[in-house]
């Protein structure tokens, strides 16, 4: 690890929007498409560009084009070093399609932000984090117990290691570990009838039935995962510390959450400076079992996709007003839906009563919104119900400028730039065989 560079976050005032990280390969990717109708041979004609411009490449793929019928599409990851400007100017006239995608994309026009295309480039996240779950702040309650901290580097190095498509490691929790969980099972799971939305206390029970959720039990986030699968396709990946913001909400496009493992100081059980697993698997869990809720977050995640620096704090706040602390109508009542709320157990019942402002959820104002992150919220949005925040966020990532779409395809569970008029049509073609199909459905529901 002595070649990554650790930087330290750098937290922007008013919220906890946070500057993204250093990439620690610092790599830049080119896709191109030839412009004539040639067979793959042609990658070796464009690699003797990078030769040439001593670019070292880290990885090289080839695909069908998705852009010109019978053409070919190919991937490069460029190393730092090299000549790659006089590359990317040869590319540029020899290609009848090119896009580069880059960490360093700051005061670059033609440069998309980089953006994971396939879930395994998750795994380019794990050196990317902002601070290692270890290194604890002095006013953190378990800054001065040296076994909380070499517990705490433990947790790390398990979502350090971690590599997609591989089984979460189990962990055995201390007895110590497990008391403390109590203590936040018990207080909370005896607010969650009055005060938690319908779709949490709904998925509640089946958390119970299905992954061990008890008061003398911390449920292993394996488990969890595989269970939300089968929901709505949403799975976790542990993390080992702070993400940037860009890259937490990019895992929603691919409907991923990074979670945490480790508990909450036992000094403290009723408090936290920073999310742990009681907020993941009691605050977050049940709600990504809901189908609208899944959706909702993954239409955040995918407005995230090669967005501007601007927008990505703007879509940061957005999530935070609803995912994490969102309050919600229902039956002419207020309920919280926000997992920041539905693993607190003082501002849940605070959130709740006379003292906050509450205003309508409206993502162009909600987004100017600052916020503080240590103490409870004086402001909360409220939203009608699911399907109207996602059709409201639907609406303002359609204001983020980006010269392409992103749709996933969750078959290859993978992002697909869409900037062509070919992959416009193909879509619109699978479009209209789902509708046959629902057609079909509907006549056989009608005899």
């Amino acid at each position: 690890m002595a070649d990554v560079m650790m930087l330290v976050p750098k937290l922007i005032h008013g919220g906890n929007y946070i500057k993204e990280g250093r990439d620690s390969a610092r790599s830049t990717c080119l896709i191109f498409s030839p412009k004539e109708e040639d067979e793959v041979g042609s990658l070796g004609k464009y690699l003797q560009l990078f030769v040439k411009h001593k670019v070292n490449l880290l990885h090289i793929e080839s695909r069908s084009s998705l852009r010109q019928p019978n053409g070919y599409e190919f991937m490069v990851d460029c190393a730092p070093g090299g000549n790659i400007a006089s590359v990317i100017e040869c590319l540029r006239d020899q290609c009848s399609y090119f896009s580069i995608i880059s960490r360093n994309h700051k005061d670059n026009m033609d440069t998309v932000p980089w953006f994971p295309r396939r879930i395994r480039d998750l795994d380019k996240f794990a050196n990317q984090i902002l601070s290692y779950g270890a290194e604890l702040d002095s006013d953190h309650p378990g800054f001065t117990d040296p076994v909380y901290r070499q517990r705490r580097k433990y947790f790390a190095d398990i979502a350090y290691h971690y590599k997609h498509g591989q089984p979460i490691p189990k962990v055995e929790y201390t007895p110590e570990e497990i008391a403390t969980w109590g203590v936040v099972f018990r207080n909370l799971t005896k607010l969650y009838p009055k005060y938690a939305c319908r779709e949490h206390n709904h998925v509640f029970p089946l958390l119970i039935e299905n992954c061990g959720y008890r008061e003398d039990n911390i449920p292993q986030l394996e488990d969890i995962s595989n269970f939300l699968k089968d929901c709505t396709g949403f799975t976790l990946r542990p993390v080992a510390g702070l993400l940037s913001s860009r890259d937490f909400l990019a895992g929603l496009a691919f409907r991923v959450f990074h979670s945490t493992q480790y508990i909450r100081h036992s000094s403290k059980p009723l408090y936290t400076p920073e999310p742990d697993v009681c907020h993941e698997i009691l605050g977050h869990v049940p709600l990504f079992a809901d189908p609208s809720f899944a959706q909702f977050s993954q239409v955040i995640g995918l407005a995230s996709l090669g967005a501007p620096d601007e927008y990505i704090e703007k879509l940061a706040t957005c999530f935070w007003f609803t995912v994490e602390y969102g309050i919600c109508r229902q039956n002419g009542e207020l309920k919280a839906y926000g997992a920041g709320l539905l693993s607190s157990f003082g501002e849940l019942e605070y959130c709740l009563s006379d003292k906050p402002e509450l205003r309508p959820f409206d993502p162009p104002k909600t987004a100017l919104q600052k916020y503080p992150i240590t103490e409870y919220q004086p402001v909360y949005y409220v939203a009608e119900n699911f399907e109207d925040a996602k059709e409201k966020m639907t609406k303002f990532a359609q204001s983020i400028p980006r010269k392409f779409g992103v749709r996933y395809d969750a078959y290859t569970q993978s992002i697909s730039i869409i900037d062509s008029k070919q992959q416009v049509e193909a879509l619109v073609n699978n479009v209209n065989q789902e509708v046959q199909i629902l057609m079909d459905a509907l006549r056989k529901l009608h005899h």
